[in-house]
């Protein structure tokens, strides 16, 4: 994978990402109500966490994005850790259409700092006009060279906060190469916006070790793998986001001090 020309930087972000798509069948610690989601959070920051990222979830375990349900999460995360950026995923499939997602984010009353917009999905651009308007910072998941090149021609990359290299392959051959082609279309295209890489499953931490060699950040909690980077099971998500930053000081890292995400103004251009 080809590295960029500036200057490796001496702090990186790392962020957790609490819960995602899991269920308590895959681990009996992934956090899905409102309390369970801050205490967790709080223990992540602890161990060094700069972000935070989750799904809420309805009391039957199912994500959301009710107005509602996501507004007590949103509260009771940062009650719990203040001063510390949160976001919420997107994803389409959390709701019925691309309508259905829109109108739940249209009801949000207590809004994210970011959230994550892949940008293969139906309906990006009228979410993104939105989220612009409202102030609301755009990581852009990008999961394939066909979505970088879908990025670029967007317009997105002058108005988003960063770009989520995300490959979706599970084991490391597969996402490092697709990982090296993301990289390569956003390198050939100029596009400087701050890039965080991170894997899933058994690459999570090949991944992880390829981001840190190319000074990009990091992110690793549940959603990504249940796994230490030994093989062995996790007891939480500070025990990943413990040994990320473990690797991260052995790379020459710190993690970087919390600070709010800037907020985007104007249209979506």
């Amino acid at each position: 994978m080809t590295a960029r020309t500036h200057p490796r930087p001496s702090t990186l972000l790392v962020k957790a990402c609490l819960n995602g798509t899991r269920t308590r069948a895959e681990h009996e610690a992934v956090p899905l109500s409102a309390r369970e989601l801050a205490i967790e959070s709080h223990r992540a920051v602890a161990a060094g966490a700069g972000a935070l990222h989750v799904h809420p979830r309805t009391p039957d375990g199912s994500e959301t994005l009710d107005p509602g349900v996501c507004g007590a999460a949103l509260s009771a995360i940062r009650a719990a850790c203040p001063g510390i950026p949160v976001g919420l995923s997107t994803g389409v499939w959390i709701e019925s259409t691309p309508e259905c997602r829109l109108s739940c984010i249209t009801g949000w009353a207590i809004l994210p700092d970011f959230v994550s917009v892949n940008v293969s999905e139906p309906g990006t651009r009228d979410l993104c006009e939105h989220l612009l308007a409202r102030g609301i910072g755009i990581e852009a998941g990008v999961w394939s060279a066909a979505d970088a090149e879908t990025f670029v021609k967007s317009g997105l990359a002058r108005r988003c906060l960063r770009v989520l290299i995300e490959p979706t392959e599970p084991l490391p051959h597969g996402a490092l190469s697709t990982a090296a082609a993301v990289n390569a279309v956003l390198d050939r295209h100029g596009i400087m916006l701050p890039r965080l890489l991170h894997g899933i499953e058994q690459a999570a931490w090949a991944v992880l070790e390829t981001a840190l060699r190319q000074g990009y950040d990091i992110r690793i909690g549940f959603e990504d793998t249940l796994d230490r980077p030994d093989g062995t099971r996790a007891q939480s998500n500070a025990d990943l986001v413990a040994a990320a930053v473990h690797l991260a000081l052995r790379h020459g890292y710190r993690p970087r001090s919390p600070a709010s995400p800037p907020r985007p103004a104007g249209p979506l251009l």
